[in-house]
C-alpha cells in the first residue's frame, strides 16, 4: 500500500517513512505543500499523513485542494493541541487527527484503521497473493500452502514489495532505495543478503520456487512452470 508523507519536519518525516516502510508500506515524502499537492495529483495513494503546518500551502489548504478531486484517507499530524483546530481539520474533510509528540505504534494503528475503514466491503485489498503464497498486510502474516512463515521487519518488506511488483525485475538500487531508504553502495552486499535469507524461508521448504535472480539486473516474484 501507497503511503505519502507530506511533513516539513525532515527528520521527523525520514524517522516515519523508516518505521512505515519497515512495516510494509511503500512511502513517499514531500516536505512542503505545494509539492506534497503536485504528488497527490500525480499519484494514486491509499493514505495521505499531512502536517497541519506546511511552507507554501498549510495543511488544511492542501486538504481543501485534495477534497475537490479525491476522497484518498488523510491523517493530519500536528503540534496543536486546541480542540478548535482539530475540528477545523475534521470539518476540512480529514479522516482523523494525531497529535504530535505521539507514539509510533499509535499512528501504525490509525493507519490500519483508516485503510480498513477505506474499503469496509472486502479485505482482499489488504491481501496478496501467488500461487500457495499468500501474504496478509494488516496483520503482517505470511502463509504458504498452510504453512505460516515468521519473518523479520525487513523480511516482510522485501517480500510485499516484490509480491507487489509480482512479474516485474527489481533491481538492487531499487529494492535497496525502497526497503533501507539509501542511496545504492555497490560495494555492499546487504540485498543479497536480505534476498538470500527471504528464499531461504520462502522457498526451500517448498517444491515451488517463487523468487528467482535474474543475472545482471535484479530479483524478480513469480510462479514459473
Amino acid at each position: 500500500m501507497q503511503i505519502l508523507i507530506i511533513e516539513d519536519e525532515v527528520k521527523l518525516a525520514q524517522y516515519l517513512q523508516k518505521g512505515l516502510r519497515e512495516e510494509g508500506f511503500a512511502v513517499d515524502m514531500a516536505h512542503d505543500g505545494v509539492t506534497g499537492l503536485e504528488a497527490a495529483s500525480l499519484h494514486r495513494y491509499d493514505l495521505i499523513l499531512l502536517d497541519g503546518m506546511l511552507p507554501g500551502l498549510d495543511g488544511l489548504a492542501v486538504l481543501a485542494a485534495l477534497r475537490q478531486s479525491q476522497q484518498t484517507p488523510v491523517l493530519m499530524l500536528t503540534a496543536r493541541s486546541e480542540i478548535e483546530d482539530r475540528v477545523r481539520g475534521l470539518r476540512g474533510g480529514a479522516d482523523d487527527y494525531l497529535v504530535k509528540p505521539f507514539a509510533f505504534s499509535e499512528l501504525v494503528a490509525r493507519i490500519q484503521v483508516l485503510l480498513r475503514r477505506a474499503s469496509p466491503q472486502s479485505t482482499e485489498t489488504a491481501l496478496l497473493r501467488l500461487a500457495d503464497l499468500e501474504v496478509d498486510l494488516i496483520r503482517r502474516r505470511v502463509t504458504r500452502a498452510g504453512q505460516r512463515i515468521e519473518l523479520t521487519n525487513k523480511e516482510f518488506s522485501l517480500l510485499t514489495l516484490l509480491l507487489r511488483r509480482q512479474g516485474a525485475v527489481l533491481s538492487r538500487t531499487e529494492i535497496a532505495a525502497q526497503i533501507w531508504g539509501m542511496n545504492f553502495d555497490s560495494e555492499t552486499n546487504v540485498v543479497e543478503v536480505a534476498v538470500r535469507r527471504l528464499r531461504g524461508k520462502l522457498d526451500q521448504p517448498f517444491e515451488q520456487a517463487l523468487l528467482h535472480t535474474v543475472r545482471g539486473m535484479g530479483y524478480v516474484l513469480e510462479a514459473r512452470s
